[in-house]
């Protein structure tokens, strides 16, 4: 009896049929319609064509005219007399208003067909031919299943009706041929009737061998490949449903016969042939589906195999070589025996094959673990592929599949081969030994030499060839990015990511080459793509030396060169003024700054102890440094975004290499150390310096990143003013050393911000809204006074302000204080003529009279209390002897003049 196995595999064939027809018979509708409307067309430019002439105008016709005798008149052929010229009326000069076929419109191009037509002439043929092919599956079953017939008629039955369906089809092929009734392309009855036949081939064999065994593996084998290429040639007569059905049975024999111990070779050497043969039916029919199909198959049966520990290189290489081969041969465009092409575009299916089959070798080396003969066949495939691609620019994009390939070939044997990968805590990974750091040193290297040089040349003397700027750019993007990624996974792989002169002299070799070639290509005259071109070799000159600086140097250096590269981008793209380049320029930046948040430190714990010249200086410092002159030469060109990443690429480093100082400063070296009242107070300090700055310099560049970085700074340093000058690390709520009676931690942490605060008060009046002017001129004022009161505290405690009590003199040395304070500002605001200043005078006055009545009147006592209310009355009423007398003078009115007696 039949099995599940065989219901679900005649199941699954006749909807892939089915399917492949479906969308092939959608295709022929297009093409129909198409043919339709240009038969419409002509027809009415035939009927649009003038009517002959009359005989008396041939008679006056021009000699010119007269050598191609006009067609008969209706009249002329019936044979009426001539009417002689004196006799016939003068001849009427047609208009096209008198015509009424050279007015009338061409014809509208054939409707689409309604649902009835539909179900009538197209799904009812599909339907029929998809039941054809089930029937006869389930007739086998039902005679199996009642006992009918045994197993040899069974197969002899489904042979017998597999023959009938095909000669049906060939039949109905033919007497369409010859009849008068043209066949309906998109339900075209010999494809269905033939693509059923086959089916039923691929199911009769397939039971024979797999359910009965009267056939063994490899006549099964053969007999289902038969029945696979007779398809593929079926499908030359009867469209693409056939070549579908083709290739999918072709390429799933080998998955129905199989044995125990596979035969590799076998295999390849039959789906060499059956690639062959699709690729070729793909190019007479130009079916770009089936190329894809085809090259899809391809790759996934390069999979078995490969996760076994006996891998056989040689029958898998012989398959990816084999395809490449006939994909380069049939399938790339404009190369061989390829469809043309118009040049200088790059055909997807072309760069994809090339790609494909370039992917399945990287994938035989990886899996060997870089045997020798896999190598060996990968390097003649990528050099096939240069070859290919030089000589055909369709298949140009395969350069990026190549490129990446080799990069991942040598990265991943940089990491298999890396002692301190392999050799963990515990012993060897499982399955690698240390054996593996010993696989072909030479070699690999060899190979580097090879592809490096073979991608960079080819990538320099590609300038020129084309009259498209695509192609050279993608041959300079490859040439330059390959060289430079074999020499870093080199130099992970034998460096150990650790400092090495040698490659360091390699990578300055490789920029002084990359050097020149940007230097001759800017002497050539202007050609597509030439200036793009220049500046990738340009980047990757700038790249190499920043290498050759990361592996003189120590690691920390790397982030110092991937941001000198930013500024040398943004150098070449005010001298090539190339967009791609503006947005390199922004990339490194970022980079460097993903780099700073993997390790702020950026070289771990090896900062040093010497307080500003130690590693964060070089760290951040030459980063912001290179991140302003970037933005410098960027702005040249242009407001735009790669600007503004740069912008703030350099805001943010400046940022954080004086918090990263002053945090190194204050805490030692000890970067995890706890804050402390002089950090907090340096960080507000440098913060407002910063935003004034900003203040200043936006006014210049008008740069809303200058703007918003500005208000950001302002922003950083009022929180950490309010949450660590004021709470956190207030030496009067906690127990906090001061320091000096004058030069102290309170001169540095509240009267220096109030001197900057009202710095940038003044910075931003007249450029930002006056609240937020005085909302900064009012924080100044806090802190002033904070400083002011912590000051005298100090006078009478000492460094730690929380010791001892307060006494009647403290009390009334504040209330003097505050006092004298206001007193100064009304002076300033009468001397500078600020209002400001005297409102501020006024608010510190207040507060001095609010602390007399609630405070003085209950703690002082004695001589204190009488001296601390006389001295604020003699206080309020100089100030408004001052007010009346300076500020608000009122002239006397002089007296009237006396008037004059009559």
């Amino acid at each position: 009896m039949f099995d599940a196995p065989f219901d679900v595999f005649a199941v699954m064939i006749a909807i892939a049929a089915f399917l492949i027809a479906l969308k092939a018979s959608n295709q022929a509708a297009e093409l129909r319609r198409r043919l339709g409307s240009l038969e419409a067309a002509m027809q009415a430019q035939r009927q649009i064509q003038p009517p002959p002439l009359p005989v008396q105008e041939q008679a006056s016709a021009p000699a010119t005219s007269a050598a191609e005798p006009p067609p008969l008149a209706p009249e002329a052929e019936t044979g009426p007399p001539l009417v002689t010229e004196e006799a016939a009326p003068p001849p009427l000069e047609a208009s096209p208003e008198a015509s009424p076929a050279a007015g009338a419109p061409p014809p509208l191009p054939a409707p689409a067909p309604g649902l009835e037509e539909r179900l009538g002439t197209r799904w009812v043929v599909w339907i029929g031919g998809l039941a054809l092919a089930l029937g006869g599956f389930f007739m086998v079953r039902y005679s199996i299943e009642a006992g009918l017939v045994g197993p040899g008629v069974r197969v002899f039955l489904g042979g017998l009706f597999a023959a009938a369906l095909l000669g049906a089809g060939e039949w109905t092929r033919r007497k369409e041929s010859i009849s008068s009734i043209a066949a309906l392309p998109i339900a075209n009855i010999p494809a269905i009737l033939t693509a059923a036949g086959t089916a039923v081939a691929f199911a009769t064999v397939y039971a024979a061998y797999a359910l009965y065994g009267f056939l063994v593996p490899a006549t099964a084998f053969v007999l289902l490949g038969i029945v696979a290429m007779a398809t593929l040639a079926a499908a030359l007569l009867h469209g693409p449903a056939l070549a579908g059905l083709g290739v999918v049975g072709a390429f799933a024999t080998p998955v129905l016969v199989s044995s125990g111990k596979p035969d590799y070779w076998a295999l390849y050497i039959y789906l060499a042939i059956v690639t062959a043969a699709s690729f070729g039916l793909a190019r007479i029919r130009l079916w770009r589906w089936l190329a894809v199909t085809t090259i899809v198959f391809a790759v996934l049966w390069i999979f078995p195999g490969l996760d076994t520990g006996d891998l056989h290189v040689a029958p898998h290489a012989f398959h990816v070589m084999s395809g490449f081969v006939l994909a380069a041969l049939l399938v790339v465009c404009g190369f061989m025996f390829g469809p043309d092409i118009e040049a200088g575009q790059i055909e997807p299916v072309s760069s994809s094959a090339l790609g494909a089959y370039l992917f399945g070798a990287m994938l035989i080396v990886l899996s060997s673990a870089h045997a020798d003969l896999a190598l060996i066949a990968y390097t003649l495939l990528v050099a096939a592929t240069l070859f290919v691609t030089w000589r055909a620019e369709a298949a140009v994009g395969a350069l990026g599949a190549a490129a990446a390939t080799v990069f991942i070939v040598f990265a991943e044997w940089a990491v298999r081969a890396n002692p301190d990968m392999l050799v963990l805590p515990g012993g060897p990974m499982p399955g690698i030994t240390p054996n593996a750091t010993d696989s072909a040193v030479t070699q690999h290297l060899v190979m580097a030499a090879i592809f490096a040089a073979s991608f960079g040349v080819a990538g320099f003397f590609a300038q020129g060839r084309s009259h498209s700027a695509i192609i050279p750019v993608v041959w300079s993007a490859a040439g330059v990015a390959t060289p430079i990624a074999i020499l870093i996974a080199l130099y992970a792989r034998i460096a150990h990511l650790d400092r090495s002169i040698p490659f360091a002299i390699l990578a300055v070799l490789l920029a002084a080459a990359f050097g020149a070639a940007t230097e001759l290509l800017t002497r050539r005259e202007t050609r597509p793509g030439l200036a793009i071109s220049t500046a990738l070799f340009a980047t990757g000159t700038l790249g190499a030396l920043a290498l050759a600086l990361t592996f003189a140097l120590e690691k920390g250096w790397l982030t110092i060169a991937l941001a000198l590269m930013s500024l040398g981008t943004a150098w070449i793209a005010l001298q090539r003024p190339i967009p791609f380049l503006r947005w390199l320029a922004a990339i490194f930046a970022g980079i460097v700054t993903a780099r700073i948040l993997y390790d702020p430190r950026i070289v771990g714990d090896a900062v040093g102890t010497t307080p500003v010249f130690n590693w964060l200086l070089w760290g951040y410092g030459l980063p912001a440094a290179s991140f302003w002159a970037a933005s410098h030469y960027l702005r040249r060109r242009g407001d735009d975004a790669p600007l503004r990443m740069v912008e703030a690429a350099a805001i943010l480093f400046t940022t954080l290499l004086a918090f990263m100082e002053v945090r190194h400063f204050a805490t030692g070296g000890d970067m995890i150390a706890s804050p402390s009242l002089l950090e907090a107070a340096l960080q507000v300090c440098v913060a407002l310096a910063m935003a004034i700055g900003l203040e200043r310099l936006r006014l210049r560049s008008q740069s809303i990143v200058h703007n918003v970085g500005a208000i950001v700074l302002t922003a950083i340093a009022g929180c950490i003013s309010v949450f660590g000058l004021l709470f956190l690390e207030n030496p009067l709520l906690w127990h906090i050393d001061v320091g000096g009676a004058v030069f102290n931690l309170l001169l540095l942490g509240y009267a220096l911000p109030a001197v900057l605060m009202l710095l940038l008060a003044y910075a931003v009046v007249g450029a930002r809204g006056k609240i937020y002017a005085n909302t900064l001129a009012g924080a100044a004022l806090v802190f002033a006074l904070v400083y002011l009161t912590l000051e005298i505290r100090r006078f009478y405690h000492g460094p730690f302000l929380t010791s001892g009590e307060t006494t009647g003199a403290e009390q009334y040395t504040y209330s003097i204080g505050w006092l004298a304070f206001g007193v100064v500002l009304l002076g300033i605001g009468i001397l500078a003529n600020s209002e400001r200043a005297r409102l501020a005078s006024a608010a510190v006055i207040a507060l001095t009279i609010l602390k007399a009545f609630v405070i003085d009147m209950s703690t002082l006592t004695g001589v204190y209390r009488a001296l601390s209310f006389m001295g604020l009355g003699i206080v309020l009423v100089a100030i408004g002897w001052l007010y009346q007398r300076i500020l608000f003078r009122r002239q006397a009115m002089p007296p009237p003049a006396p008037q004059a007696s009559t």
